[in-house]
């Protein structure tokens, strides 16, 4: 069984950044995939971003241009530096590793933007 442990969320004025990070307990076997979903009150668990083993990214359109996703595969920890943040940023943000047989996800954390 593989933990993830995330970190970084909080609360933060509007404009400001805010910097997430997952930490798994173990590698996970490629390919793979890492990513940061999250889930506002009354609205249902939506993908923020992804990153391949490969390198490649999949951004929402609503975090296109302000958050960047990147990973240490040496460290088996993605991150998700979020900029110019907005009030409908403020959700509970999730990490998520899987792979073809596998799928893990964090315990999450709050991320708040308000004023």
């Amino acid at each position: 069984q593989v933990q993830l442990v995330e970190s970084g969320g909080g609360l933060v004025q509007p404009g400001g950044s805010l910097r997430l990070s997952c930490a798994a307990s173990r590698n996970i076997v490629s390919p793979n995939a890492m990513g940061w979903y999250r889930q506002a009150p009354g609205k249902q668990r939506e993908q923020v971003a992804v990153m391949s083993s490969a390198g490649s990214t999949n951004y929402a359109d609503s975090v296109k241009g302000r958050f960047t996703i990147s990973r240490d595969n040496a460290k088996n920890t993605v991150y998700l530096q979020m900029n110019s943040l907005k009030p409908e940023d403020t959700a509970v943000y999730y990490c998520n590793f899987r792979n073809t047989w596998d799928e893990y996800w964090g315990q999450g954390t709050q991320v708040t933007v308000s004023s």
